[in-house]
């Protein structure tokens, strides 16, 4: 009897272009047409932009971690693990599953949406040293961090190390950067009015970063409030400037300052996941380089699409431009994946991505925010409005929008209990520990696998 066997499609990352394309084909698919399979460590999608207001303590980590299984036409096989190579030739994604375990899964379509990793430079101790946000663990550990800081300090009898855990630095003056050390900032200067011992005045918060202009994409007029804002408010904003050196007890700027402190916060960009140079594919400044349909040149089925990937901004009008990688840009783009791998498979032509930008909108915390929705520039209670309706409507499922709004409200009659949930009391972990980002393989290395596997070596 023939075995008749269904087009297999594997989609690699949970994050926003991965669940919209995932989304998109659960809906589109036929009941026998294909079968999904979706790689990802963690069966949830983490809505990314409000990670600075769960390391705060505004949200619960749980509001943002939207669960995959919650679709009523949930159809998709998840495979809990972390795609580490794959071979285009024999058309094999090489998988670390959550258990250590390395397998190989087959496929005839292939959506690469593995996302971005921290972007770190060659500064000594940085990666020892320093703390990243750019997954739900660190959020959380950075806030358990913080508040044990002004613990420690609180019962130190050494003027120094209560100098040293009272000072804050955060590197990145992007979005990220920025809205970290505005909520973390309104963190400390709401807890510190319970401890009694504690001088007020000896927090400092420090946001530097190389560039000139803290978010130029806001233009002159906003990103200059969100810097008096901030200056405002005490934190201490410097430009120009990086950091030539980290260690445990204090970092040295590139101006030459020394500045003790327990706390590195780490937002300085994003570079597309190591997934990316797995393939030897031809990149774009470390980014897949896609058509307009966000398909790999002379690869049959395969497909790459948001952060990892340079897909041309046609609608900016600039020769060699390509998308910026957004959660707006993210979603649309998985979206249309799934309708251009629908297309191929069904035989039809696919079509080229078009976006046009929406605005930004960045939430500072209490009544401070700047938005710029469609080119109108807002600040204040305004923008805070459009800033947290437009994260409110972008999360995808109704509980999750129930939770946020729910601890917006909580937190802005109650405030914070300022409670640690026991991470210091494990091994101290940095930036080097949350991300994996020695666990890919080369391309050479893949090859080398998938063949011993179709040899039946081990």
């Amino acid at each position: 009897m023939d075995t008749v066997t269904r087009p297999r499609i594997l989609v690699v990352g949970a994050g926003f272009a991965g669940v919209g394309c995932v989304r998109r084909l659960e809906r589109r698919l036929a009941p026998n047409e294909a079968d999904v399979t979706l790689v990802t460590p963690s069966s949830y999608q983490l809505y990314l932009p409000l990670l600075p207001q769960v390391a705060s303590g505004v949200l619960t980590p749980q509001s943002i971690a939207l669960s995959l299984r919650r679709s009523r036409r949930y159809r998709t096989r998840i495979i809990p693990g972390g795609a580490i190579g794959v071979d285009l030739k024999a058309k094999v994604c090489v998988i670390r599953t959550i258990t250590g375990r390395i397998v190989d899964e087959p496929y005839d379509y292939i959506v690469l949406a593995p996302g971005s990793v921290t972007r770190t430079f060659d500064i000594p101790g940085l990666t020892d040293n320093a703390f990243g946000l750019k997954t739900l663990a660190e959020a959380a550990y950075i806030r358990d961090h913080v508040i044990s800081q002004l613990d420690l300090a609180d019962a130190s009898q050494d003027p120094a190390e209560r100098a040293s855990r009272l000072q804050f630095v955060v590197v990145g003056g992007g979005y990220a950067g920025t809205e970290t050390a505005a909520c973390l900032h309104r963190l400390t200067y709401n807890a510190v009015r319970r401890y009694p011992r504690l001088d007020p005045g000896l927090i400092k918060w420090h946001l530097i970063d190389i560039a000139p202009k803290l978010m130029p994409e806001l233009g002159e007029k906003l990103g200059g409030s969100a810097q008096e804002i901030l200056r405002r408010r005490g934190i201490e904003i410097s430009l120009g400037v990086s950091i030539e050196k980290a260690g445990p007890e204090e970092v040295t700027f590139t101006d030459g300052r020394v500045v003790p402190t327990r706390t590195l916060i780490w937002t300085a960009g994003v570079v597309a996941s190591p997934l990316i140079g797995t393939l030897g594919a031809e990149t774009v400044r470390g980014r897949l380089a896609v058509t307009p349909e966000m398909s790999l040149p002379g690869q049959d089925g395969v497909f790459a699409l948001g952060d990892a990937a340079a897909v041309p901004d046609l609608d900016k009008g600039e020769e060699g431009a390509v998308c910026p990688p957004t959660a707006q840009h993210a979603t649309r783009q998985g979206k249309l994946v799934a309708d251009n791998v629908l297309a191929t498979l069904r035989g039809e032509p696919p079509r080229p991505y078009h976006h046009r930008d929406l605005g930004l909108v960045v939430d500072l915390g209490g009544r401070d925010a700047v938005s710029k929705p469609l080119g109108v520039e807002l600040r204040g209670l305004p923008a805070q409005a459009v800033a947290r309706g437009y994260h409110w409507s972008a999360l995808r499922t109704n509980v999750a929008k129930t939770r946020v709004l729910t601890n917006w409200a909580l937190n802005a009659v109650a405030g914070d209990d300022f409670v640690r949930t026991g991470f210091q009391a494990r091994k101290p972990a940095k930036l080097k520990d949350f991300e994996y980002t020695d666990a890919y393989m080369t391309p050479d290395e893949v090859a080398e696998h998938v063949g011993r596997t179709a040899r039946g070596e081990t």
